[in-house]
């Protein structure tokens, strides 16, 4: 084991998360461009997605913002669960064992604050839900971009929406938004909260500052 308490030979596990609007993808998309500058092995992927089962989810997930169908909030859940299953086994923990920095833009703390503080599903019943899929698995650190609902919500053009901003309100936002600074308030070891308000340069070095603490090579 090395000194952190991690494997030796692991790699590093780090998720980004925040509510709709704070820059998850282009936030981490911009640490694994910085990881490679820096010759750290790194691999990107996102929720729902990154396999071939999990972009078929995701086309459900999603793409039912342009029909007149709802998702429940059970099945919400289940199937956002059942693409990170897939995703663990087949992407995350291959390359966590190559040794590389694992990036993914959405993990299983969404669904605590998107399906349990935002749809109302207990959040304890998803805790362990979560443990199934992930097979336990638990980011090394969670990068949490924080900023206010309105603004979140107004940085989306409307051809990037999807059913989270087509289909639920302000109050649901808000309690995504407060479910997530709940989490991290919970587990401070293992969250970093990033102020996404600002010009995203300034988010990327803070991102990349708090990720540095575990990989001082980005700092390199």
């Amino acid at each position: 084991m090395t000194s952190e308490g991690r494997p030796t030979g692991r790699g590093w596990f780090i998720t980004v998360e925040g509510p709709d609007g704070s820059g998850k993808t282009l936030q981490a998309r911009r640490l694994h461009e910085a990881a490679i500058a820096h010759g750290v092995p790194s691999l990107l992927t996102r929720e729902p997605g990154g396999t071939w089962a999990g972009e078929r989810v995701r086309e459900i997930l999603l793409g039912v913002a342009s029909t007149n169908e709802r998702i429940s909030p059970r099945a919400d859940a289940l199937l956002f669960s059942a693409s990170r299953a897939q995703l663990v086994e087949e992407v995350l923990r291959p390359g966590l064992e190559r040794g590389e920095l694992v990036i993914d833009a959405r993990h299983a703390d969404s669904t605590l604050a998107y399906q349990g503080f935002g749809r109302g599903l207990d959040v304890d019943e998803l805790g362990a839900i979560q443990r199934f899929a992930t097979a336990g698995l638990v980011p090394d650190l969670t990068i949490l971009l924080d900023l206010p609902v309105e603004l979140g919500l107004a940085r989306k053009a409307a051809a990037d929406e999807n059913r989270f901003e087509i289909g639920f309100g302000r109050e649901f936002h808000q309690r995504v938004r407060d479910g997530y600074l709940a989490l991290a308030s919970g587990e401070p070891s293992r969250w970093a909260v990033v102020d996404a308000a600002r010009d995203p340069d300034a988010v990327h070095r803070d991102v990349l500052a708090s990720v540095a603490r575990l990989v001082p090579e980005l700092l390199g």
